[in-house]
């Protein structure tokens, strides 16, 4: 099959899974959607209106019955504290603007519209513009395997990320999170830097400079992705050093076009440092001041990895072979696979540093959503390591396929338990009850809560909020 055929066997399959998109905002959501929604209606960073409307497991430690917001979150500059990146806002806006001219336009000519950016419509829009976000992220990511792989393993692999990790609840589920829009922005910076990574112009340093700027707008743990431009300049400059007369050319050159990165990676990281700058009142106040400080010199070495309370592995267990195959990756490709590792490194340790590495209310450990595309790289090489181990290619075929398609439906099932509060959204869970859960509970709930799901969805997600706040308040 030509990958022109792939690509729309994974647009259909895209098509399909749409109507799964969740119009809600809530948790972390609620503070990346305010940043969009109060600039384009409010014209300000006066988040007072977000938290007053955000769900209640978000309002019940910061909002009054009342909607008396509590000091404790305003800051010095008289601003409602927001820590997230402005990222997601803005690859929503485009969606989200015309959304609102045409809400304002038809108030003017007298319909009975809200258009205060929690109605319906923009809703609907951000919900279906991450989706859309999320597919593009992976369809780059898929172009980006194939040009090192077979293209069948590299769809395979596709698949396998994007059902069978925990991109499905963010992709769809809470699409006001920003894991999709990260995803989106990894892959493209992963793409463009690629694409031009053995002979790079000025210009095109510049534009891998706007990309990478963009990549931290979105999500400040996408820095670790920032080690690949690194390590290739550093990789440069050994070897102009050792070649005859040291190429002193040659790197200066290389000198202009880093200090051209470094600019243009400023420039377009400017709305972060803005928006810090008018609600912190200092444009390097990053990261999140609310959670406590990072444990730099005492990380969390294997919980991320291990633990029930969201680890990665035990969560998604097709992040093995991903990482498995990139550190076969070294037999096509030795960059990439250093590249590739020492991102994973160096996010790993970021978030084993945090004072939740767990994620909180978390599906699996999403913070490593960002390192999709990689992950898809590095599962497309096993699969098709994996050939050698069987007589037949029909038959290696079929056995990849089959253990995808395990993987994704057994993540589903734990995505479904996870959503409609059959273990518990934070914290620890019971291994032995999910897994009966998986076998005995599921199969009997699934068809009664897609239902639902379809036909009264606002209805359902009330439910599913209140038993959230029952669940903390018991904490």
């Amino acid at each position: 099959m030509k990958r022109s055929h792939y690509l729309k066997l994974l647009s259909v399959i895209f098509a399909m899974t749409l109507p799964l998109s969740n119009p809600w905002v809530r948790g972390d959501g609620v503070n990346y959607y305010a940043y969009v929604r109060s600039i384009l209606v409010q014209h300000d960073l006066n988040f007072e209106n977000d938290w007053r409307h955000a769900n209640l497991s978000f309002r019940i430690d910061s909002v009054s019955p009342e909607g008396q917001i509590s000091r404790d979150w305003y800051t010095r500059t008289g601003h409602v504290k927001n820590d997230y990146a402005v990222g997601a806002a803005i690859l929503w806006a485009p969606f989200l603007v015309p959304v609102h001219a045409i809400m304002l336009a038809l108030r003017r000519i007298g319909f009975n519209l809200s258009a205060d950016g929690f109605s319906k419509p923009y809703i609907l829009t951000m919900a279906l513009a991450t989706a859309l976000y999320g597919f593009v992220g992976l369809c780059l990511s898929f172009r980006f395997t194939c040009l090192f792989l077979e293209e069948r393993w590299g769809f395979l692999a596709t698949l396998g990320l994007w059902f069978a990790s925990s991109l499905p609840a963010y992709m769809y589920f809470d699409p006001a999170y920003s894991h999709a829009h990260s995803l989106f922005a990894a892959a493209l910076f992963l793409w463009y830097w690629n694409r031009t990574r053995h002979q790079r112009s000025l210009v095109q340093w510049i534009i891998l400079g706007l990309l990478s700027g963009l990549l931290l707008d979105v999500y400040y743990l996408n820095i670790a992705l920032l080690l690949a431009p690194l390590l290739e300049s550093l990789r440069d400059y050994r070897e102009n050093w050792r070649t005859a007369g040291h190429n002193w050319g040659g790197t200066h050159r290389l000198f202009l076009a880093n200090v051209a990165y470094s600019l243009a990676t400023l420039l377009a990281f400017l709305p972060t440092l803005i928006t810090r700058q008018i609600i912190n009142g200092r444009p390097w106040a990053l990261g999140y001041y609310s959670i406590g400080p990072s444990h730099w010199i005492h990380p969390a070495l294997w919980q991320p990895l291990l633990s029930s309370n969201h680890g990665l592995i035990l969560w998604t267990p097709i992040v093995v072979p991903a990482l498995v195959g990139l550190v076969l990756l070294r037999r096509y490709d030795g960059e990439l696979a250093v590249c590739s590792l020492a991102s994973f490194v160096a996010a790993y340790y970021i978030v084993a540093c945090h004072p939740e590495w767990h994620g909180l209310s978390s599906f699996g450990n999403r913070f490593f959503i960002s390192l999709t595309p990689w992950f898809i790289l590095g599962l497309a090489v096993t699969l098709q390591e994996a050939v050698s181990w069987f007589k037949r290619e029909r038959t290696a075929h079929a056995a990849m396929a089959s253990t995808i398609g395990a993987l994704i439906l057994w993540n589903l099932a734990f995505i479904f338990q996870w959503g409609t509060g059959l273990i518990p959204h934070r914290g620890p869970i019971s291994w032995r009850q999910m897994a009966y859960n998986q076998v005995v509970v599921v199969p009997v709930r699934l068809g009664g809560a897609l239902k639902s799901y379809f036909t009264n969805r606002s209805g359902m997600m009330q439910r599913l909020e209140l038993n959230d706040v029952e669940r903390s308040r018991e904490e």
